[in-house]
Order: C-alpha cells, then sequence, then structure tokens
C-alpha cells in the first residue's frame, strides 16, 4: 500500500514515522526548504521508539520517497493526508489540486485541527472523498484520530478511512456533527485558556500549573475519561449524586471561557516558564523522553487491562 504525505512538519512527519513503521510506502511532497532534510531527522529521532513498541514486517525508514511535484506524489498512492498549515484557503487550493491528481476513488484526508471540511472541500470535483483525518502529537504513538466529513463526504470514505486507521494502530473517534475545533481540541483549549488566565494574572507559573495536571487529574486521564471520574465522585449514586452535591458549585465564576488578550508581557511569561522547565534540553531530547514515557504508560495500562479482562481499546 502506498501512502501520499502532503506536508511534512511535526503532523506530516508523525505520520510519515507511523505508516513506515507499519510497513508501508510513504511518498512526501513539501515546498519548504530543507523539509526532506527535516523530515527525515525526525523520523530517525522517532525511530528508536517505534521499534520499542515493535515495527511491521518490511518497516523501514527507505521506504520513504521524497518528491517535488505534488501531482507526482499523489497520482499512484492509495491513501492521501494531508497535513499543511491550519490556513483554510491553502488547504482548500491543495485539496482541489490532489483531488484532480488522484485516483477518483482514493480516500483524501486532512489533518485539520478545526477547520470544517464542507469548507475546504468545496472546489474538488470529487468531495465525496475528501474528509478530516485529526491526529494528536506524537502521530506515531498518540492512537486518537478524529474522523469527520463535511456536508458532501460519501459515507462510504469515511468507513474507508476509519479501517485504514485502525489497520496502522489508532483508535479512530467518529465525530458526528460537523463542529469547529471537533471534540477533543475544544475540550484542550478550554483547559489552555485557564492557563493563560492564571499566568496573566499571576496566579501561578507555568511550572506550577502543569504540575496541577501531571500529579493530578492527569494520572487520571490516562486511563479514565473525565465523566467517568465524575461518576466514581458520587459513591455509590454516580453522577447524579455528583450533579447534586457539587453541581451548584458550577455556578461559581472559577472559570474564564474567554481567553485573555496575548500581551507581550503574557507572551514573555509563558516563554520564560517553558524555558526554565526544558532546562536546556532541546525539542528533540524533549521528544525522545515524552515518547519513552508514553510508551512506558500505554504498555502499564495494556497489561493492567488485561489482568481486569479488559479490550487493549477499552
Amino acid at each position: 500500500m502506498r501512502i501520499a504525505l502532503i506536508g511534512t512538519g511535526v503532523i506530516g512527519a508523525g505520520w510519515a514515522a507511523r505508516c513506515l513503521a507499519h510497513g508501508f510506502d510513504v511518498l512526501a511532497w513539501d515546498p519548504a526548504p530543507n523539509a526532506e532534510q527535516n523530515l527525515r531527522a525526525k523520523i530517525l529521532n522517532a525511530w528508536p521508539a517505534l521499534t520499542r513498541q515493535g515495527l511491521a514486517e518490511g518497516a523501514d525508514p527507505a521506504r520513504l520517497q521524497f518528491v517535488a511535484d505534488l501531482e507526482d506524489a499523489v497520482r499512484d498512492a492509495d491513501f492521501i493526508q494531508e497535513s499543511a498549515p491550519e490556513v483554510e484557503d491553502l488547504k482548500r487550493s491543495l485539496l482541489a489540486r490532489v483531488d484532480a491528481a488522484a485516483r477518483p476513488n482514493v480516500v483524501i484526508a486532512s489533518s485539520s485541527s478545526g477547520l470544517l471540511p464542507t469548507r475546504f472541500q468545496a472546489d474538488c470535483r470529487h468531495p465525496g472523498r475528501v474528509l478530516v483525518g485529526h491526529p494528536f502529537n506524537p502521530v506515531y504513538l498518540l492512537p486518537l484520530v478524529e474522523v469527520l466529513g463535511g456536508a458532501a463526504t460519501d459515507a462510504a470514505a469515511l468507513d474507508e478511512a476509519t479501517a485504514f486507521y485502525r489497520r496502522i494502530g489508532m483508535r479512530p473517534l467518529r465525530v458526528r456533527t460537523e463542529i469547529p475545533g471537533y471534540i477533543s481540541d475544544r475540550l484542550q483549549e478550554a483547559l489552555w485558556r485557564e492557563i493563560l488566565h492564571m499566568v496573566a494574572e499571576g496566579v501561578a507559573t507555568t511550572d506550577e500549573l502543569d504540575d496541577a495536571i501531571r500529579f493530578g487529574p492527569g494520572l487520571r486521564w490516562s486511563f479514565m475519561g473525565t465523566c467517568l471520574i465524575f461518576h466514581m465522585a458520587g459513591g455509590d449514586a454516580g453522577m447524579r449524586h455528583m450533579l447534586e452535591q457539587f453541581g451548584p458549585a458550577l455556578k461559581l465564576p472559577w472559570t474564564k471561557l474567554e481567553a485573555p488578550e496575548l500581551t507581550d508581557e503574557l507572551i514573555d511569561r509563558m516563554v520564560a516558564g517553558t524555558m526554565a522547565q526544558a532546562g536546556g534540553r532541546s525539542v528533540a531530547e524533549l521528544e525522545r523522553y515524552r515518547d519513552d514515557a508514553l510508551i512506558s504508560v500505554m504498555e502499564t495500562l495494556a497489561a493492567v487491562k488485561a489482568r481486569h479482562g479488559m479490550a487493549p481499546d477499552a
């Protein structure tokens, strides 16, 4: 199977690493300077984690081919994943070019993290095969991918994309309603806005805010979502008692849903805080640490689920 990747930044490179690790041929295109060099470096940095996770038969970074022409990348592809910058006009024009060059029945998925597929499929001759397949960074390790179509997307294309993502070890989440930001990013954005407010107001530093998540709710979130956690908070009576007991607190002005103004001062605080947290480590070094931690968590969760008779993707 031949996979075409349009755009090879952080997300596109993650797709390349995941597809190569599952034994597919990958054709990649990106007009940015040094794109091929950067892509191969990102794959090399990810490969130790993928090797630890387990490579499919035939998996080899050498099966990556970087091409200079977009049409050459997609002409004979069996699945196409676009990961261009999150600019609607750019995606719309790119997808129209891809649609014109690709074989008619091949699915074209966009890695968009919030744009509406109805809008960027509008200039395609075959809009029924255009949809969103929104992954999470690092794409080569995190299994979640949100799958949704636009007004013209065929159900068969959504089914085919879902099957492909499962084939490369992912957990597709079908988003039933075409809504900006989809599901997961809307949840993340709510938390992110609160973080920015608290830094702007001097309530807490970036380090303290990260600790508030990673040593508390973040540990629970890795194996049990918020709704089930709050169900348990109600004791034997479950969610109903939890809402009866704690529901009135929702009226209190604890949170601020609107984002704060990104002043120079706030930006400087965020940069200084996260640079201090990085402790002089490069992004590549932090990526390797993150990958090691993620695989350890996933391995542990898989073992615990097996002991409790639960499916790996439960």
